[in-house]
């Protein structure tokens, strides 16, 4: 790889570290909107009760389904810096594994939160649908999405992002000859870009649906990464498996 300056890189790693740290608590680091005195007054009036407290709807899920693709740039990122600690033929023999074991469990962990934002999305297009009871508590639970608070996030996360990716070109500029790397960086970026520009597209009260969409994608497009990784891990786990049988021959 050349010259690595070691630096750079470990702060990329604190980087990405903190993208996924800040993605992971976005449903604490923001909230929903109280709800309006007349929409409480209808649903009284229709029989619904939601006036147990302030009226509040989740952050949505887009944000920390984000987390979903950028836990394989943490994982990447992470590789990296082992190489800086580890002897290339030390690295080599548990790398494969280990990429097989996290690939595993990222399919099997978007697999099960792909399964729960479908579930969502259905009862929500199904309560906004059914006018006027449904729509009502459509509402009183998605209806209020933190377009700004959201927004401040993803800006946040974004600019994290673009840091991550000017320390690794610091930190090796050769890094941009790893397509994989560099079809990461442009996934994660662009995934980030669509969710803030749903969270635009449509009036507030059917944002929570589009982002609900988002996470969806951002699902699917692990479970793909993650197939990638698996895939890419058995060359790896190959080489060192005859490494390891030649050894006593030799």
């Amino acid at each position: 790889m050349g010259e690595l300056r070691k630096p750079f890189l470990l702060l990329a790693l604190v980087a990405v570290t903190l993208v996924v740290l800040v993605e992971l608590g976005s449903s604490l680091l923001t909230g929903g909107g109280d709800a309006t005195g007349a929409l409480r007054a209808n649903a009284l009036d229709l029989g619904v009760d939601v006036d147990a407290g302030a009226i509040s709807e989740p952050s949505g899920r887009g944000t920390s389904y984000l987390a979903l693709i950028d836990v394989v740039a943490l994982w990447t990122t992470g590789l990296f810096c082992l190489s800086l600690v580890l002897p290339e033929r030390v690295q080599g023999r548990i790398q494969g594994l280990a990429t097989l074991i996290f690939s595993i469990l990222l399919i099997l962990a978007s697999l099960v939160l792909l399964i729960i934002a479908f579930v969502e999305l259905t009862i929500m297009v199904s309560l906004f649908l059914a006018v006027p009871f449904g729509t009502l508590a459509y509402l009183a639970l998605w209806g209020f999405f933190p377009v700004g608070e959201a927004s401040l996030l993803l800006g946040l996360v974004l600019l994290l992002k673009l840091v991550w990716v000017a320390l690794l070109l610091l930190a090796q500029p050769r890094f941009l000859q790893n397509k994989g790397l560099v079809l990461l960086a442009l996934t994660t970026l662009l995934c980030t870009v669509v969710l803030e520009f749903l969270h635009r597209l449509v009036p507030v009260i059917v944002v929570s649906i589009l982002d609900d969409v988002g996470a969806l994608v951002f699902a699917i497009v692990a479970i793909i990464w993650g197939l990638v990784l698996l895939i890419g891990s058995i060359p790896a786990i190959v080489k060192s498996l005859r490494v390891t049988v030649a050894a006593p021959t030799r």
